[in-house]
């Protein structure tokens, strides 16, 4: 008997990007691990981001989050790209390290106008950490997600 697949919830309503095509060398060659990027709608300006898996958050930083499931598994969300930068200003944080979450818990909310007149790209990696790029399914690239549906299922079944 073979484990269920991890599905992995969008963590932001926006449009699916192929982690290839994410404008970052890191994040496209998936050295953290394999998934797909979200890039919100252009018009986006204060958005929640949820929870894209139930479990402990293991990592918290006002950018990015990462969430062990019960199984062991990571899955980090990167709320846009070089965020780090911006020193956590367009972020507020709901939770903290070791807080136990469900899938579409709100984890923070960011003011994404904020993150694009600083020059920062919002597109958002949601990456199964240390998994090869393989193993994530192919997805519809262009297909619009609303944050806390399904985004992607790990690993891929066939």
């Amino acid at each position: 008997m073979t484990a269920a697949a991890l599905v992995v919830a969008a963590p932001l309503a926006g449009t699916v990007v192929p982690m290839t095509e994410v404008p970052d060398p890191v994040f496209a060659a998936s050295l953290v691990g394999a998934g797909v990027a979200v890039e919100p709608g252009p018009n986006a300006g204060s958005v929640e981001v949820v929870a894209p898996v139930t479990g402990r958050l293991l990592k918290v930083h006002p950018h990015a989050f990462i969430v062990l499931t019960p199984e062991g598994q990571g899955v980090l969300v990167h709320v846009g790209l070089d965020t780090v930068k911006l020193a956590g200003e367009p972020f507020t944080l709901h939770v903290m390290e070791g807080d136990e979450v469900t899938v579409g818990d709100r984890v923070v909310t960011v003011d994404l106008a904020a993150v694009r007149t600083a020059g920062l790209s919002p597109v958002s990696p949601v990456v199964v950490m240390d998994a090869a790029a393989e193993t994530v399914p192919p997805v519809a690239a262009g297909r619009a997600v609303v944050a806390g549906e399904p985004l992607f299922r790990w690993p891929a079944e066939g």
